[in-house]
């Protein structure tokens, strides 16, 4: 920091900046970097630039920050664009305004708090939560109709998983088996090993410490679950020392109390997801891996999730999608972050990339839709699976240097035929059929028919619709008693992870409002 602003500035951060150096340059040289830390350039950046930097400043990366300037008594407050990383704010009983990461952090504290909205920012001295993000993406009634090639959609992704690989400890893989997260696996092991082999020079900011003989890549399902032989198939292609981690039913149950602690949330979807991968986090940390790249906002993104196969047109397709990015926050963004965390583990999505989402978001949704030219059916998110269904190419990294080259052995494909084309499984099936239905029956269970009769009297707001919604909002509200919290999860009917305005697509979706993707008959196990 420039010597007038030592100790005059202080910076409370989580996150990473992935395009720090860049960011850096930009700045005046006269800035002195006391750390090695990504996130230092963001306290440059407001003493060059002021509260205003992130709109003056094109900063990629996931962060929740608060900045307190002494000598002006000046306190700013910002989430990154997508929120990947938590914020929650609130209000003491003096009047004092409190800033977390974690709900646990304001609930004893403070009389009310919510979410910190992704992309806004907030400034002490004008008393306001105001956005400091705008794209025009996020308008869905502005329908874009760029056209965008598989090649420019794989190589954006190429880039995002070189930004992603920035790291000071033990990296791993999550790899369910599915697409997702099969492709950044792939991209991150032909990218691992190219870097270790080029000058330090090349590879910039990236520290190759944090790189083992092999990348580490963890599973985790039921005994003879889909994910689980998925997973192996691609581990083996890929190179990566594999890790499948099962659990017992029971063990799922029992983890119950302390997964609705740590997520915060009783949203249906989301507990069903984040229990296994509560499990897993565990036995992730225990190999001293430290942050994991995984395969989350890619459905929301493209289009992924099975009810897609039942939009009226590309145009309803495309504000749905706007609808799930922009509240990605509160689900697979929750999930990922706090189930993860609460062991230590920290989870990078380079579909969530900055980039990486204007580029998507801003192609026409046609590409998109699962219907091809001639009005015939074909795969959710097919111009992504078209984009990677080549042999490993030389495609130039942002920088022009031939970053996923071909092996020695000569080329190779990105993933195996059977996983590159498998059908959207949601992470909550994958990990075992049964887990879902065993689910349903432990709450039929343990919630009676006279509890859930009086559902809308204890619970006015969001009233569970089915005994496993009674059973985790009771967990819930067992952690957190506030009415404000309870409003920090969103309600309304989903099949298959849709929003409630996709419902009215199908007259089936109606009567059928199920969270898993086997609700959707197009799932080739659906109920």
């Amino acid at each position: 920091i420039n010597a007038e602003y030592m100790g005059t500035v202080v910076l409370a951060v989580n996150g990473e900046i992935y395009n720090c150096s860049e960011l850096r340059k930009q700045l005046n040289p006269s800035h002195e970097f006391l750390t090695g830390s990504d996130c230092e350039v963001l306290l440059h950046a407001y003493v060059e630039f002021g509260p205003e930097f992130l709109t003056k400043l094109y900063v990629n990366g996931m962060f929740s920050f608060v900045l307190y300037d002494i000598e002006k008594d000046l306190y700013i407050a910002a989430r990154d664009p997508i929120g990947i990383m938590p914020l929650y704010y609130g209000t003491g009983r003096d009047g004092s305004m409190w800033f977390a990461s974690e709900m646990k952090g304001l609930n004893e504290h403070c009389e009310t708090f919510q979410n910190f909205p992704p992309g806004h920012l907030f400034n002490s001295a004008i008393g306001e939560v105001m956005p400091w993000y705008t794209a025009s993406w996020q308008d869905p009634t502005l329908i874009p109709r760029k056209q965008i090639t598989p090649q420019e959609v794989r190589a954006a992704l190429d880039a995002s998983v070189v930004r992603h690989l920035m790291s000071e400890a033990p990296m791993g893989l999550l790899l369910s088996g599915g697409l997702d997260s099969s492709l950044v696996a792939s991209l991150a092991s032909l990218h691992c090993e190219f870097l270790k082999n080029v000058p330090s020079d090349v590879t910039d900011s990236h520290n190759l410490d944090g790189f083992w003989p092999k990348l580490h890549s963890f599973c985790i399902g039921l005994e003879g679950s889909p994910d689980l032989a998925a997973s192996e198939k691609v581990a083996k292609m890929i190179g990566s020392r594999h890790h499948s981690c099962t659990f017992t039913i029971q063990e799922g149950l029992d983890a119950l109390s302390d997964v609705i602690y740590h997520i915060e949330t009783y949203d249906v979807t989301t507990i069903r997801a984040s229990t296994p991968m509560y499990l897993m986090s565990r036995k992730i940390r225990a190999f001293g891996v430290k942050s994991v790249l995984s395969g989350e906002g890619a459905d929301e993104l493209f289009g992924g999730y099975l009810y897609f196969h039942k939009a009226p047109n590309s145009a309803e397709m495309h504000s749905e999608l706007v609808r799930k990015v922009s509240n990605l926050h509160l689900f697979d963004c929750l999930r990922a972050n706090k189930s993860l965390l609460s062991w230590g583990v920290e989870a990078r999505v380079p579909f969530l990339d900055r980039e990486f989402v204007e580029l998507v978001m801003g192609m026409d949704p046609q590409l998109k839709f699962c219907k091809d030219a001639e009005n015939k059916p074909r795969i959710e998110k097919h111009i992504l699976r078209e984009a990677f269904d080549c042999l490993v190419s030389n495609a130039p990294s942002p920088k022009k240097q031939k970053v996923s080259e071909a092996p020695a052995d000569g080329p190779k494909e990105y993933l195996p035929h059977d996983i590159l084309w498998r059908q959207k499984e949601q992470f909550s099936d994958g990990v075992g059929y049964g887990w879902i239905d065993a689910l349903r029956d432990y709450a039929s269970e343990h919630v009676t028919d006279a509890q859930f009769k009086q559902a809308k009297h204890r619970f006015p707001y969001n009233t569970p619709q089915t005994k496993e919604a009674y059973l985790y909002r009771d967990i819930f509200a067992s952690h957190f008693p506030q009415q404000c919290a309870a409003t920090t999860v969103p309600g309304g009917p989903s099949v298959a992870c849709s929003t409630a305005t996709a419902i009215q697509w199908d007259e089936s979706f109606k009567n059928n409002a199920d969270p898993s993707g086997r609700a959707v008959g197009v799932h080739t196990s659906a109920y």
